[in-house]
């Protein structure tokens, strides 16, 4: 299968973790696309969904489905969303597209969070792929040089600006070996808006695409 096939696959099988009644919170990528494009043809029964960027927000809009506001919820009973890594613990790296801040909020409103990606995206250690921040633009120098500390080279992301109004930074050259503790530490570093390490909000459940079919995988 083609990789794009992969990622509808996977999108399909996330269905299984959303009732009817429910509201569901809903990530931002390729790969929850098509999770949307198959929510779709099950949105009479949903009482909403709680998006992460306003990508994925235009495109339930577009199919009809309900969007309510984070701050109209107290809970949702499982967060869907894709991956740029993820590890054999569900620890995770995001933000390749930007909108981890939003990603992280949702995500932690969530009692489950289902991880849909294809097989590329499975590693042993995660870093390979650059981890990214959210940051406060006059803080990135100096986050820069923490970073060059622990062997890591951070680039500003050119022409990227969040949907929160911030720039990205993208982290190069780590070998992520406790991604807890790196999250934590990264964390109090004055100017971090997020890091895009899920690690306290790793995944739940994996639905790994791969060419013999889904893979599910429970952390």
């Amino acid at each position: 299968m083609e990789q794009d096939e992969l990622k509808a696959l996977v999108g399909r099988a996330a269905l299984q973790y959303v009732q009817p009644g429910q509201c569901v919170g809903v990530g931002t990528g390729s790969t929850v696309n098509h999770f949307i494009d198959a929510l779709a043809g099950i949105k009479a029964q949903l009482l909403g969904a709680v998006s992460s960027s306003e990508q994925s927000t235009a495109r339930l809009r577009a199919h009809g489905i309900r969007v309510l506001d984070a701050a109209d919820v107290d809970r949702l009973p499982v967060y869907i969303d894709g991956a740029d890594e993820i590890d054999a613990q569900g620890f995770m790296i995001k933000g390749g597209g930007a909108a981890l801040t939003r990603e992280k909020i949702v995500a932690d409103l969530a009692d489950r969070f289902v991880c849909i990606v294809d097989q590329s995206k499975q590693v042993p250690v995660l870093g390979r792929f650059p981890l990214p921040l959210e940051v406060v633009a006059m803080a990135a120098p100096q986050l820069v040089r923490h970073f060059a500390a622990l062997g890591g080279t951070a680039v500003l992301r050119a022409g990227v600006i969040t949907d929160n109004g911030h720039p990205i930074l993208d982290v190069r050259g780590l070998h992520i070996t406790d991604p807890l503790a790196l999250e934590l530490e990264i964390n109090q570093w004055p100017g971090v808006v997020t890091v895009g390490l899920f690690a306290r909000h790793r995944a739940s459940v994996c639905l790994l695409g791969t060419p013999g079919g889904v893979k599910t995988l429970v952390f």
